[in-house]
């Protein structure tokens, strides 16, 4: 069994370890509950499919609430994991607690209210979220036993953040990854073997999302080198609050405009028929999957970049994330090409019967994979300035490939292109995120090494 380390330990590994050892310890086990859930995600989709195309267009409507909890979830969790990485790297334990627990006790209050209100008002829900009237009644189905889970999922998130933030990746792993493997079991079982159909799928996913709170919470607070979550540290307080949402930001605009962008799909797709909504929920799903390693690697990162620059190690920040962009830059094109090369197959697997949908969806999946590159730049910019505390600058582009282009992209190009336009707008959406990405991380960059340069001159100061 592994020692566990002292915090003394973890504060002297976070800042003198040789990032492109560290940040990749970090990151495997992050990619692998990554993936994880990214798998038995498509595993729904994919189940679900075989019951039919408005059954899988259903996983799609009610995919723009989880989008919707998970961007709760994430705010709160890298709002105050952030927070936490750089008061571990400024030695204020006390504070870092005070960011764990009102994460968390903040995330478990709003996951009880969207219960209550969704289950209250779920048939408005799923219109709201673009069903049609084929859709609704399995969209109805599925978002009765999703919207249960919500408190666990909200407060998951942020356990798994707090976790990580703390440079313990495989304790937070364990957790999503034991979840995950639950629903892959349970999905084929009770949709199939027990005849519940998209319902099965539904309480497969509750399932499984309550065993990974329960593991999650045993990790937080069994473990001697973790924060515990403890309700005596709860603070909600304007000032906590501000400052969770500052770091969480760019995680709520990324995440929320991600559920909003679900919603206008769904409206964008309507007209052509469940087949295109279907299809493009598959693609969605299986694009997600691709950019789950990507993310996963990502996470190994931020913990380090937050320590270090807490601690005033500018230079290792830099280091840290030039060496994650060649990384995330060689991944992502070495996925996108194979997954490229059988993009009809991989649609197809999931309704074989369908060829409308396998049509639109093989063209939609192409188009989507030829800007992985540059998704991997944007994804790197966006994790570097969220977690130095630049929540502004995070925030943009964050915003830019769900929100300011994605989302007038899939208002417009439709219009003049028909379903082709819907097809699109993802990858135009992009290429300008690339763009704004890259004008923003420049004057980012610039300020990160005039912080380096200036504690270089301090430190030649006190030599002398």
């Amino acid at each position: 069994m592994a020692k566990t380390m002292t915090k003394e330990e973890k504060y002297r590994q976070m800042i003198e370890t040789p990032v492109n050892l560290l940040i990749p310890r970090l990151a495997v086990p992050t990619i692998i509950s990554m993936l994880v859930t990214s798998i038995y995600n498509m595993a729904d989709t994919f189940f679900v499919s075989q019951i039919g195309t408005s059954a899988s267009g259903a996983v799609g409507v009610i995919f723009s609430a989880m989008a919707m909890i998970q961007a709760v979830g994430f705010t709160l969790g890298m709002g105050s994991g952030n927070n936490i990485s750089r008061a571990l790297g400024n030695r204020e334990e006390e504070r870092a607690s005070a960011f764990a627990a009102t994460g968390f006790f903040t995330a478990g209050i709003i996951g009880i209210l969207f219960f209550v209100f969704g289950t209250m008002f779920s048939q408005q829900m799923v219109y709201f979220l673009g069903a049609t009237k084929t859709i609704a009644p399995y969209a109805q189905d599925y978002a009765r036993y999703i919207l249960i889970a919500a408190p666990f999922m909200m407060c998951s998130f942020v356990m798994n953040n707090i976790l990580r933030a703390q440079g313990n990746a495989t304790l937070a792993a364990v957790g999503i990854t034991t979840g995950g493997i639950l629903n892959m079991i349970l999905d084929p079982l009770l949709i199939f073997g027990f005849g519940m159909g998209i319902s099965g799928a539904a309480i497969a996913t509750m399932a499984s999302q309550m065993v990974s709170f329960g593991i999650l919470l045993y990790q937080c607070n069994c473990h001697g080198d973790c924060i515990k979550i403890q309700f005596s540290c709860f603070r909600p307080k304007l000032k906590i609050y501000g400052e969770i949402l500052h770091a969480g930001l760019p995680s709520f605009c990324r995440q929320g405009l991600a559920s909003a962008a679900a919603v206008v799909l769904n409206f964008a797709a309507g007209p052509y028929g469940d087949a295109a909504i279907a299809a493009m929920s598959i693609v969605t799903r299986f694009m997600m999957f691709i950019n789950s390693s990507l993310i996963g690697f990502g996470q190994g990162f931020q913990p380090v970049c937050g320590f270090n620059f807490g601690a005033g190690r500018y230079d290792r920040v830099l280091e840290a994330y030039w060496f994650c962009v060649k990384v995330a830059v060689i991944m992502l094109t070495a996925f996108g090409t194979v997954a490229f090369l059988f993009s009809r197959p991989i649609i197809t697997a999931f309704r074989r019967e369908d060829l409308e949908v396998i049509r639109i969806g093989t063209l939609a999946l192409r188009l989507q994979l030829l800007t992985m590159p540059i998704q991997a730049w944007v994804i790197m910019v966006n994790m570097l300035t969220q977690s130095i505390g630049y929540g502004f600058r995070a925030s943009l582009v964050a915003m830019g490939r769900q929100g300011l282009f994605l989302i007038p992209s899939l208002l417009i190009f439709p219009k003049f292109f028909g379903v082709s336009g819907v097809q699109i707008a993802q990858p135009l959406a992009d290429v300008f995120t690339f763009l704004l990405a890259t004008g923003i991380v420049a004057g980012v960059l610039k300020e990160l090494n005039t912080l380096k340069k200036d504690g270089c001159k301090e430190e030649a100061g006190g030599l002398q």
